[in-house]
Formats: C-alpha cells, sequence, structure tokens
C-alpha cells in the first residue's frame, strides 16, 4: 500500500485518473499533470479529493526532489523529460497496475496475458469462461479497465485476469503474477525500445517476474522467440500448439487438452487458426481453476469475438463492414487480411512509429484497393503502389470511410485494419473503432 507520500501522477488518461483517486484517501499528496484539461467535471472530482491539477507542456518543471514517486501513463516515453529528471533525482518512476498491485488483498490470483498480438482476445475469453463457472473473478489491465479502478472490489481469494502491455510491463518491479501467458512475438512497438527487438523482448520478459516453480508460464510451442525467451524461466511451463502436440493442441479439427477432446472446430463460433490458438490459452487458464468442459463448449458456441478486433459492423447494400481498430501493427493487420476471401477495400493509417509495411505485401491478394489517412498516408501511399494497389490519398478517417464506401462494389468488405497506432488523431484505438462505427451505421 502507498501511504502519505508526495505523488506525481504524469497523464490524465485513464489509468493517470484512477489511480491519483485511489491513493488519494491515504494521506498522499498528489499532484497530477496533463499536456490538455480533461473534461471539468473530471477535474472537479480529482480537486474535490484534495488531488492538485496541473495543465502544462513544461511538466518537468514540476519535478523535484521533493517528490517520493512518481506514476506515469504507459504510453509515455521513458525519454520524456519529466521522466528523466525524476529518475536523475532518483525519484521511483511506475505505473497504475504496479502502484495498484500494492493494494491487492492476500491470497489473490492474478493471471497476466501480453504477446504482440492476441492479448486482448485471450483475456476476454479467459475471463468469460472462469465468470460462467461462478468464480469470483476480475478483469482488468490493458484492456481498458485500470486495476486502480476495481481493487476495492478484489478480495482474498479473488481471481485476478489482467491483459498486460509492453508499455505497462516498463514499469513494473514488484508485480507479479501467479500464471503468465506470453501469447507470440513479433517486431512491433520497437520506436518504444529504441527501435530494438531485443529490449521488446527482454520487456515482455518481464510478464515473468518473480517467478517460482511455483507459478506457471503459458507458452506459445510455435514461437521459436518465445521459446528462446523463455527457456532459462524458473516457472513451471506449459505449452499449446496449432501443428504439433502440446499440453493443449489443435488436432483433426478438434482442441486437445491432455488428450481428451474439448471442442470441435465446427462447434466454435469465431474461426481461424490465430483464434484457435487463443482459445487453447483461455483453456489451459480456465483448466487450472477446474472449469468444466460443459462450460467451456457453451461459451465457445456463443463467442463472435472482441469489439474493435475484426468486429462485424453492418452490411450495407450488398457491403459488408468489418471494424478492426485494434490491429495497431502489421501482424495485426495480416491476420484480418488472412480472415477474408472475399475483395476488400482497406483502409490503413495513424501514427508513423517509422515501421514499414513490406511484410503485409503477400497478404494483400484479395485487396482491390488501399484507403490510407493519417500520418503514415505517404508512406502506404508509397507502399500501395509498390505492390501495384489501387491507393486513395485523403486526411482523415471519415473521409478515408465515406471513399470506400463511394468506390465499393456489391460484394465488397469493407476493412479498417490500420496497422497503425491511432494517437496522431484519436486517444486510443477504442476511440478511432467507434468514430468508424459511427460513420458506418450513419450511412443511409
Amino acid at each position: 500500500m502507498i501511504y502519505n507520500q508526495k505523488i506525481l501522477v504524469l497523464g490524465m488518461a485513464r489509468s493517470g485518473i484512477a489511480v491519483a483517486k485511489l491513493l488519494a484517501p491515504f494521506q498522499n499528496d498528489i499532484t497530477i499533470t496533463d499536456l490538455k484539461p480533461e473534461k471539468q467535471a473530471v477535474t472537479d472530482e480529482l480537486e474535490s479529493l484534495n488531488i492538485k491539477v496541473v495543465i502544462t507542456e513544461n511538466q518537468e518543471d514540476l519535478v523535484d526532489s521533493s517528490y517520493d514517486l512518481v506514476i506515469k501513463n504507459p504510453a509515455i516515453i521513458k525519454s520524456n523529460k519529466a521522466v528523466v529528471k525524476a529518475k536523475s533525482l532518483n525519484i521511483p518512476v511506475i505505473n497504475e497496475l504496479e502502484a495498484s498491485y500494492t493494494f491487492l488483498p492476500k491470497n489473490v490470483t492474478v493471471v497476466g496475458i501480453t504477446g504482440s498480438n492476441g492479448k486482448t482476445t485471450t483475456t476476454t475469453m479467459a475471463y468469460e469462461m472462469l465468470k460462467r463457472s461462478n468464480k469470483d473473478v476480475y478483469l482488468a489491465g490493458n484492456i481498458g479497465t485500470p486495476l486502480a479502478s476495481i481493487i476495492k472490489n478484489v478480495k482474498e481469494g479473488s481471481i485476478l485476469v489482467l491483459e498486460i502491455s509492453d508499455h505497462q510491463l516498463c514499469d513494473m518491479y514488484n508485480f507479479k503474477t501467479n500464471i503468465s501467458v506470453l501469447t507470440n512475438l513479433s517486431q512491433v512497438h520497437l520506436d518504444f525500445h529504441d527501435n530494438s527487438y531485443d529490449n521488446y523482448k527482454n520487456t515482455k520478459k518481464k510478464i515473468f517476474n518473480n517467478h517460482t516453480a511455483l507459478d506457471i508460464a503459458i507458452l506459445n510451442k510455435e514461437d521459436e522467440d518465445v521459446l528462446e525467451l523463455t527457456q532459462n524461466i524458473p516457472s513451471s511451463k506449459l505449452y499449446f500448439s496449432s501443428k504439433e502436440k502440446a499440453d493443449i493442441y489443435l488436432e483433426d479439427d478438434s482442441i486437445i487438452y491432455k488428450g481428451e477432446k474439448i471442442v470441435s472446430t465446427a462447434d466454435i463460433a469465431v474461426k481461424g487458426v490465430h483464434n484457435y490458438e487463443n482459445i487453447m490459452v483461455a483453456i489451459l487458464i480456465a483448466k487450472q481453476f477446474n472449469v468444466s468442459n460443459d462450460i467451456i463448449r457453451e461459451f465457445l458456441k456463443e463467442f463472435k469475438g472482441v469489439e474493435h478486433r475484426i468486429e462485424f459492423v453492418r452490411t450495407l447494400h450488398n457491403r459488408y463492414f468489418y471494424n478492426d481498430s485494434k490491429a495497431t501493427n502489421n501482424k495485426s493487420t495480416i491476420i484480418a487480411l488472412s480472415a477474408f476471401k472475399t475483395p476488400v477495400i482497406l483502409l490503413m493509417g495513424g501514427l508513423d512509429r517509422n515501421i514499414p509495411f513490406d511484410e503485409i505485401a503477400p497478404y494483400l491478394t484479395n485487396v482491390t484497393r488501399i484507403i490510407c489517412f493519417g500520418q503514415t498516408k505517404e508512406k502506404i501511399a508509397e507502399f500501395a503502389k509498390k505492390n501495384q494497389k489501387e491507393v486513395i490519398v485523403v486526411d482523415t478517417l471519415k473521409e478515408a470511410t465515406n471513399k470506400a464506401f463511394e468506390t465499393s462494389e456489391q460484394g465488397d468488405t469493407i476493412l479498417l485494419s490500420p496497422a497503425c497506432a491511432s494517437w496522431d488523431q484519436f486517444s486510443d484505438f477504442e476511440t478511432r473503432g467507434e468514430e468508424f462505427k459511427k460513420i458506418v451505421n450513419n450511412f443511409k
């Protein structure tokens, strides 16, 4: 528990606001700062809790040796001037998840899920399976709910299922899971890790921090980078595979766990090998808590996927609209493109993270046109022309969506799968996805 300290919270996004409110009753002297003001109601609530709100572009000027702790938004880079200054003054810099962890009751089982892709779907499924089995389970983390905002509900003996991003793992030290998952590894978010894949992988490895042989690591048997990275961790290891036998594996269109058939893929609502791999991880987690096969099968028959991840929006004039706003990297867009056999109009664009798009090229077979927007629009236009794809360049997502509809033909799939982060024009991928759905649902 963090008590009677002077604390600077960098960033007023969901996690910053939540952790400030969590810490306020414990005699902490809290200042929260951001570059832009929040809604007045939010500011008023924070100030009513004696939290000082400072809006400034010179956040480093707030930092001095009187502070005991800095809690930063995970999206803030380590070269941020306020972060650098804090560390030069030997002030610990952590994030909301690390701070919230100190408030957990005893005997809470923590499940942490990370990886380059599949985190949100896997986390959602594991949580839902446990919930249907009447477990005392809570969902939080990078999935959109700060742990700080639900910590008051967590009791001794509860289960906590957390999606954890590499951005969050950067600033965690004492945090520990009982079950850790590494779904896969690919070269994403490298701009956040000094353009080093090794740095990125070693950050992901922190999901196993403080593990012993009593803790469980769930690993992808088909991912060589995962296997190499985790060869020396002390955890007890469980493996999943879509190609060969493992603790849980895919064989003859069925998912097999410990030699027992759990479910046929024909009885699973979501399709695709990437989804079956996510499902295998969720089952491995569920089995650690004795969830029955009947509950697992019932859930998988009904589960249609998560919002913003290849999410069906609507059909209009025989055009099919899909929202894949969560595709913030090449790998995610590749997964989305692999899911369609119909002609696709692909909407791409967003924050420029200095990552080339060339690895998407082999998956453009069904793409008839690319419409690009945002900061990366010119780079994507060059990529499209290089691969002999028709391209339209616009500024905004709204323009891109309108152009896609105007130029589409019957039978086309219009797919938002940006392959880029949203932060050039949106606060997060959820906001971008909601905007896309709003535009699409307003079409007559």
